[in-house]
C-alpha cells in the first residue's frame, strides 16, 4: 500500500512539473516587430513570403509592415516607430551623418537597382547609345519621384551620365507617392517616369506606356533594399536580430527557388492586381536576377548606391562600410 502510495505521489509530482512547463511555455511572449516600407512593392517579396509561410512565428516573432511614403520609412526607426526598415542603404547613410545610434544593414534583399524608365507611347527611342538616351529625354518632363529618393536619384544619376543637367535640360516632376507616376503620364502631364513593378504593368494596362526604354538593374549588383535596424538593437538585442534574419533567408530562398509558391504570396499581396500583371512582373524579376540569393551584403553592391549620392550632390560625406553592414548574422545563420 505504501509504495502504491509512492508510486501516485510521484506520478502527482510528475503531471505538475509538466503542467508547470507548459504553463511557462504558453507564457513566453511572441516579439512584436515592425518592418517600414516606403512603399509596397513586388521586390519586396521575400519579407512578405517569410511572414505569409510563418518563418518569423517559427522564431518567435510576430512582424507587420507599414508602408511610409516621403522617406518616413527611414526617420521610422530613427524615432522608433519602427524595429526596421527596407530600403537603400544610401538613405541610411544619410540619416546615420553626425548620429551616435546609426542605422546598420543585416540582410540583402533586393540586389539590383529595381527602377525603370517608361515613355509615353507616343515618343521612340531610336537607340542606345549615351547619345541616342540625351537626345530622346532632352527637354522632357520627367516623373521622377520623391527628391533624395533611390529612383529619382538613379534618373538624375543617368541623366548627368548621358551629358544632360537634371536641373536644366529636363523638368522633374518629384511626387512623393511613388505610385502617382502612372497618373502623371497618363493625363500627360509628364512625358516619362521612372517606377518599379507594380507599377510597371499597371502603366501598360492602362496605355500610359510600353515597356521600360531603361532598365538599371543593368548595373549589376546593386544593393537597393536591405533590411537595417539601429546599432542599438544590435548591441542589446543581437539574438531577435538573428532570428529576424534567419527567417528572411528563408524567404529569400522560396522566391528564389519556389516560384508557383512565391506567386500564391503575391496573389494575397496585390489582390486587386490581375495575374497576368503579377505574372509579367515576376517573369521580370526573374529575368533581371532581382532578389539576392543568399542575404550577403557586398562591398562592391554598396559602393555603386553610394556613388550615385555622392555624383548627384545629396551626400558627399563619405561613409564606411563595417559601420553600414553587419554580416555576422547571415554568416551565423549560414553555418547552420
Amino acid at each position: 500500500m505504501k509504495k502504491m502510495k509512492w508510486a501516485l505521489s510521484l506520478l502527482l509530482l510528475f503531471a505538475l512539473v509538466l503542467s508547470g512547463c507548459a504553463s511557462n511555455g504558453s507564457k513566453q511572449k511572441v516579439k512584436k516587430i515592425v518592418i517600414a516600407e516606403p512603399v509596397h512593392l513586388i521586390a519586396y517579396l521575400p519579407l512578405y513570403v517569410a511572414i505569409d509561410k510563418g518563418y518569423f512565428k517559427d522564431e518567435g516573432l510576430d512582424v507587420k509592415t507599414i508602408t511610409a511614403t516621403g522617406g518616413a520609412h527611414v526617420t521610422s526607426v530613427v524615432s522608433g516607430d519602427a524595429w526596421g526598415v527596407i530600403g537603400g542603404p544610401e538613405s541610411n547613410q544619410i540619416a546615420n551623418y553626425k548620429s551616435k545610434d546609426p542605422i546598420t544593414s543585416v540582410v540583402n534583399v533586393v540586389n539590383r537597382a529595381n527602377v525603370y524608365l517608361m515613355a509615353n507611347k507616343k515618343l521612340t527611342l531610336k537607340g542606345d547609345s549615351d547619345a541616342d538616351l540625351a537626345a530622346f529625354m532632352k527637354g522632357k518632363t520627367i516623373a521622377a519621384g520623391r527628391y533624395g529618393g533611390s529612383p529619382n536619384l538613379l534618373t538624375r544619376y543617368l541623366l548627368m551620365k548621358v551629358g544632360l543637367n537634371p536641373n536644366k535640360d529636363v523638368k522633374l516632376d518629384e511626387p512623393a507617392d511613388a505610385t502617382a507616376v502612372v497618373s502623371l503620364v497618363s493625363q500627360g502631364k509628364a512625358d516619362m517616369a521612372n517606377g518599379a513593378e507594380p507599377q510597371i504593368n499597371e502603366g501598360i494596362k492602362k496605355g500610359a506606356w510600353g515597356e521600360p526604354f531603361y532598365g538599371f538593374p543593368s548595373l549589376g549588383d546593386y544593393a537597393y533594399s536591405v533590411v537595417s535596424v539601429k546599432e542599438s538593437t544590435i548591441k542589446k538585442d543581437p539574438e531577435t536580430v538573428q532570428k529576424f534574419v534567419n527567417a528572411m533567408l528563408k524567404g529569400l530562398k522560396v522566391v528564389n527557388e519556389d516560384k508557383a509558391e512565391a506567386f500564391k504570396v503575391l496573389k494575397k499581396e496585390f489582390p486587386t492586381t490581375p495575374d497576368s500583371s503579377l505574372k509579367a512582373a515576376m517573369d521580370r524579376a526573374y529575368k533581371d536576377n532581382l532578389w539576392s540569393k543568399d542575404g550577403y551584403i557586398t562591398k562592391a553592391s554598396v559602393a555603386k548606391p553610394m556613388d550615385v549620392v555622392k555624383k548627384t550632390g545629396i551626400y558627399t560625406h563619405g561613409y564606411k562600410y563595417s559601420k553600414l553592414v553587419n554580416m555576422k548574422f547571415v554568416k551565423k545563420a549560414t553555418e547552420k
